[in-house]
């Protein structure tokens, strides 16, 4: 019996399949599957049901999987006792990121990593937020940076940013400073994110609870999409306003009020509750210190 067969036995057990528990160690399926399969020839029990779709627990899997988490919570405390190491981290991390994260401050976590952790590699996937935030569910992703509240039971989450946001228009559909009143949200057309986007969620939570009715929704799944919709006239829409200064100040947008004030937008940082390994938590350490969405976007920055 070797910790990697127990690892290998764990994750398959927490994740529910073997496919996405493979990723997740970064080894094959082959690979894992035949940790497992030696491991139940060393115990002489099956651990898996095979005649289930997912990777479900015999009797005698379930009486392992507490026993595997704390041989493995043991490994974690002796590493942990023996210090960090820069050549400790090593491997990939993938991580979930919005195009907002990909354009502001992403690019200066990769090249800290690069410098301080030359082993380790991160793998972004850019998505909308709710989707992300499955993937972690799933254990697809190691960590993700989203928009909105988290409030499911199987994550963990860290708070990284509290933004603000502003309606904009460009100035041939609306001038500057306009009031935006129930009728503005009938008259014009609201560009916004798909239902799977965390600011989607936060902004249709604001319309109910003001009781603002939205004639017309565009909805386009890129932020630079967006902007570039807003600009040439096509509606109106909200956005971060340190991410769109440079924009507002060329006159290419134009900044609205609105009766019913936007709320500050939280952004988290979140990872699977029961995933205590050593690369969750220097990449969870990273982020907070390099989380910064008032650095200059990479497309028209100060």
């Amino acid at each position: 019996m070797t910790l990697k067969q127990l690892e290998a036995f764990y994750w398959a057990a927490k994740l529910g399949t073997f496919a996405i528990a493979a990723q997740r160690l970064h080894v094959t399926q082959s690979s894992l599957s035949k940790r497992i399969a030696e491991l139940e020839s060393d115990l002489g029990q099956q651990l898996f049901d095979r005649t289930a779709r997912r990777a479900m627990l015999t009797a005698a899997g379930e009486k392992l999987l507490d026993k595997a988490a704390a041989m493995l919570d043991l490994e974690r405390e002796i590493r942990a006792d023996s210090g960090p190491s820069r050549d400790e981290l090593q491997g990939a991390c993938r991580v979930g990121i919005t195009e907002l994260t990909a354009t502001t401050w992403f690019p200066s976590l990769v090249a800290r990593v690069e410098r301080d952790f030359p082993l380790l590699t991160l793998e972004p996937q850019v998505g909308l937020s709710r989707l992300i935030e499955n993937d972690v569910v799933r254990g697809e992703l190691d960590v993700a940076i989203l928009a909105g509240a988290v409030n499911r039971p199987e994550l963990r989450g860290r708070a990284v940013a509290d933004i603000e946001f502003i309606w904009t228009s460009a100035p041939v559909r609306l001038p500057r400073r306009t009031v935006l009143q129930a009728e503005h949200f009938e008259a014009h057309p609201v560009i916004n994110n798909p239902h799977d986007s965390g600011l989607s969620v936060a902004f249709e939570s604001w319309a109910n609870t003001h009781r603002i009715r939205i004639g017309k929704t565009i909805q386009c799944n890129s932020r630079a999409a967006i902007i570039a919709l807003t600009i040439a006239g096509v509606g109106i829409s909200f956005q971060p306003r340190r991410y769109v200064q440079p924009l507002l100040e060329r006159g290419l947008l134009v900044p609205l009020e609105s009766a019913a004030p936007l709320p500050r937008q939280p952004y988290n940082l979140v990872w699977r509750a029961d995933d205590d390994r050593r690369i969750v938590e220097a990449i969870v350490a990273l982020v907070q210190e390099e989380a910064d969405f008032d650095a200059d976007n990479l497309f028209w920055g100060n």
